[in-house]
Order: C-alpha cells, then structure tokens, then sequence
C-alpha cells in the first residue's frame, strides 16, 4: 500500500508498490477523507428522507418502497460492502504487496468478469422473480391495501441495483487498496440525489407517485457506476471483464467469501425477520422503523463506518507483513476512537429523541402520531449505538486475518438472541396494547448487537491480537464524567413534545441546535478540564 496521502489527481503510469505501513497521521487523514465524503452523504440522506417524511410519511407507498429496496440491499451485503469487500480487500492488499502490478491487474479483470456475470444472472433471476421475495420478505402485504402489487412492481426496478452497486463496491475496494477513498466515499452522494430529484420532480407527473423512487434506484445505481470509471483509469485499474473462475486470486477470494457470506447472511436474516415481523404488526410499522434507523445510522455512518473502511486495508497490510503489535496497536486505537465518540452520540440520541425527529420529518404526511413512534425506535436503536460501531472495527480485525470463520459464530449466537427477543417482545408488546409494538424489534437489534460486539472483543483478548495500551481506565473515568455533564445539560434543556409540535420549523431547528452544540461543547471542553490531551489518543501509545 502506498505510503502517499490519498489522492485521487495522481495520474502516474502505474502505480508503485507501497510500504507495509501507514502512519497514524495517515490513518486520521484517510478517515477524515472518508468521513467528509459521508458526512455530505449523511447530510443529502437526511434531506432525502426528509423528503420522503413530507411527501409520502409512514404509509402504504412507503412501506412498499422500503420492502422493494430492502431486498437488492439485503443481497449487496453478499456481494458489495459485505462478504466480497471481505474477501476481495485483503487479497488485493497481498497483491500489491506481495506480486508485480500486472499481475494484479490479471486479479481484477478475473474478479470484474466472474463477479459481473454472476451478478447479472442474479438480477435477472430476482426481476423475474420479484412476487415470491415479496412474499418471503414481507408476508404481512399480501391481501391488504394493494401493498403487495406495490411493491412488487418497484421490485422489478429496485434489484438491477444489486449488480450496479456491486460492482460500484468492486471498483471501490480497488481505489481503496491503493489509498484512494475520497471517490468510494462519495459515491452514495450521487444515490441521495437522485432520489430526491426523482421525489420532488418526478413522483408529480406519474399517476403511481411511488414509482419514481423505484426509478430513481435504477437511475442512481448507473451514475454510482459511470462515476468510478475515471478514478479507476487515472491508476490504470479499469477492468478488462474476463471470465476465469479458476484464477488462483479469485477462486482465494472465494473461499474467504463463503464463511463471510455465511456471516453476511446471519445480518440480513436478522434484517428479513425485523421486516417480516414489522409487515404483520400492521401499516407503517415499516416505515417508522425505517426513520429511526436512518437517524441511528448517521452517527454511526459518519464515524463508524468510515473508521472500519481505512481500517480494514490498514490491517490487511499488517497482517501480510507480520506486523503482530502494530495489528492489536490499531484495533486498540480505533477503539478509542469508537468511545470517544459513540458513547456521546447514543446519549445524545436517547435523550433528543422527540426534538431531533419533530425538528426533521414533522410535518406534511408526517403526523404528530408519527414523531412519538418515530422517536420511541430511535431510543431503542440507540442503546446499541456502541455495539453497531464496536463491530465495525472488530469485525475486519478478524477479516484482515482471512479469519472469516470467528465472526460467523459470534453471529449466529447473535442472531439467536435477536430472533428470540424480536418474538417475544413483539408478542408481549402487542399482548399489552402497547402502541409503540415496533420499538421492541429495535431493542431487539440493539441487545444483539452488544452482545455481537463483546464476543468478538472477547475473542481477540483470548488469542491475544488485541492487547491494550496502558491508560485506559482514566480513559474511561474522564470520559464518563464528561458524558455524566452532558447529560445532566440535556436534561436540563429539554421541552415538552408539545412545544416542539407547536413551534415553528425555526424555532425548532435553532433550539436543537443551540441544544446540541452546547451539550458537544461541554463535552469536549469537560474532557479538557479532566486532563485528556491528543497525545492520549495516539496509535500505539
């Protein structure tokens, strides 16, 4: 991996073998990068479902859209972001380290020709099968209010997707492995987008408004492509399809793909009984899952994700150079990180729950019904707002090690856990007339998520890759103190729902705001008065 800063004008002939290494400056560079690509992401999305909010709320149209864009993405986890990015990563990283450039051009035209036709007849199989996936993700359309030919019909428009995302993906690892995020990251820009130019300008001249999202899916997934064909040329990297199963790299990558789409799998299951449950407990339980878990999500997108997407190369490197220390150095350090900023941000979350979601998506199809529900999920997502981020960083701990077996079991005791909790709290929820039935599958999410995450730190202690620094029980001390503060301010600050709903947009929005930054800011400033300087969040201090 080259030891240069991320730079998507370098436009050499080839590109030169690269260090072992990267240096922590380098490491915070590159996330940085990343993080502000998804942050302008992050921030389009949440005006997308603002969008959505307003023009079609926690309805019919809404629930079938979800349904119909939740079947291609639970599938991209296989073959995008999950298991082949699993796979294919840290063999590209022992290609560049370890074999001439050509040679890995040899790797990427086998990948891009087996991997796009496996794709294509996939996405034809699933286009063609497009009512039975309904049926099997969402039982609970069939029969009622035309949810079902909804969706079936965005369905047809919303798979293709898989295949131009996956390979989106597949373009992505490369740049990636050759220290270029900035493109990667900003591809989701483009899906934002155009969704919202699909809702606001199209969704009026069609006679089914709730197509053009299913359009704008398709549209998005072509751009997302197209854009990565430039970077990808600048390093001599555009792939030259050709079908070769057998080539020794990809048949490497396949095997680490199956455990990986195994444990892949065990997420999505997770994900298609969530929706299965949500489709029977009645119209819009779907949908107000749906906008608590985009709101969870931005935190965890903007650190989390980005933190676990330098990471992972990273790790890669120092495995194929045997760099043991500077292996459990890393994951000890991006877990730092992980505290430093989850632990505030699910606080936050909880405690500004009904102000965030009445300030973001109230008004227009969006009732004062929906802002209570809404935010009563969002405090249940919430809680696990550290697992989700903790396995981000653990999980590629194991991947970077071609260890794909590990988190496959810690993910099927997980998944027990949550399809047990999601039943029964779903049945005990429902047994009591408890409106908010939705928020107990959230809750559910969260608990396995915790546990998903401690069994894998459990893990790397047992084998001893992870090995901490010293430092990190006042670590823990100022950072609870601080978070104790914040909290008592947040509370502090808070109003009634009811003002919130009766204010106007500006008053809402300003309040929330002048809220958060003084509670971010008390934070920080109380970490600075209890002693926590940079230095104490080094690599390898």
């Amino acid at each position: 991996m080259t030891q240069q800063q991320p730079n998507d004008d370098d436009s050499a002939a080839e590109i030169a073998p690269a260090p072992s290494g990267q240096s922590a400056r380098g490491l915070l560079r590159s996330t940085s990068v990343v993080s502000g690509m998804t942050l302008l992401s992050r921030v389009l999305g949440l005006v997308r479902d603002v969008v959505f909010a307003r023009y079609f709320g926690a309805t019919i149209v809404m629930d079938a859209f979800i349904v119909a864009n939740r079947i291609p993405n639970m599938l991209r986890r296989f073959f995008a972001e999950g298991a082949f990015s699993q796979g294919f990563v840290p063999v590209m990283a022992r290609y560049k380290e370890q074999h001439e450039h050509e040679e890995a051009r040899e790797l990427i035209d086998a990948v891009a020709g087996t991997l796009g036709l496996i794709l294509f007849a996939i996405t034809l199989l699933g286009v063609v099968a497009a009512p039975l996936l309904v049926l099997v993700v969402a039982p609970g359309f069939v029969g009622e209010n035309g949810r079902f030919d909804l969706a079936t019909a965005m369905l047809r428009f919303t798979f293709p997707y898989l295949l131009f995302v996956s390979l989106t993906a597949f373009a992505g690892g490369i740049l990636n492995t050759y220290g270029r995020f900035a493109a990667s990251a900003f591809t989701p820009v483009i899906l934002n987008v155009v969704l919202i130019a699909c809702a606001l300008w199209l969704a009026p001249l069609l006679a089914e408004p709730g197509m053009a999202l299913a359009y704008g899916v398709f549209l998005a997934g072509i751009a997302q492509l197209l854009f990565q064909i430039p970077f990808l040329a600048k390093l001599h990297a555009v792939p030259r399809p050709r079908w070769l199963p057998t080539h020794k790299g990809v048949r490497r990558i396949g095997k680490l793909m199956l455990p990986a789409i195994f444990g892949s799998s065990i997420a999505q299951v997770n994900v298609l009984l969530g929706g299965v449950i949500a489709s029977l407990l009645g119209v819009g339980k779907i949908s107000l899952l749906y906008y608590s878990d985009r709101l969870m999500e931005f935190p965890l997108g903007l650190f989390g994700i980005a933190l676990a997407t330098v990471t992972l190369p990273h790790l890669s490197r120092q495995h194929a150079s045997r760099s043991g220390q500077a292996f459990g150095e890393t994951i000890d350090w991006s877990m730092k990180l992980v505290c430093l900023i989850a632990i505030p941000a699910a606080i936050g979350l909880i405690m500004l729950a009904e102000p965030l979601v009445a300030t973001i998506f109230f008004g227009g199809e969006f009732s004062p019904h929906d802002v209570e529900m809404t935010a009563i999920s969002l405090q249940a997502f919430s809680v696990g707002l550290i697992g989700f981020s903790l396995v981000k960083i653990l999980a590629p701990a194991y991947f970077a090690r071609e260890d794909t077996k590990t988190p496959v079991r810690v993910g099927l005791i997980a998944l027990l856990v949550n399809f047990i909790l999601s039943v029964g709290l779903a049945w005990w929820l429902t047994s009591i007339d408890y409106v908010a039935t939705h928020a107990g599958l959230a809750l559910a999410t969260s608990i396995a998520a915790v546990l998903n995450a401690y069994l894998l730190y459990r893990g790397l202690r047992r084998d001893g890759v992870l090995v901490h620094a010293r430092g990190w029980l006042p670590l823990l001390l100022r950072f609870s103190l601080a978070n104790a503060v914040m909290a008592l301010l947040l509370h502090v600050l808070a109003r009634p729902l009811e003002w919130w709903l009766s204010a106007d947009l500006a008053s809402r929005a300003g309040w929330l705001a002048l809220t958060i930054v003084v509670a971010a800011l008390s934070y920080f400033l109380l970490l600075l008065v209890a002693g926590l300087r940079p230095v104490h969040l080094r690599l390898g201090r």
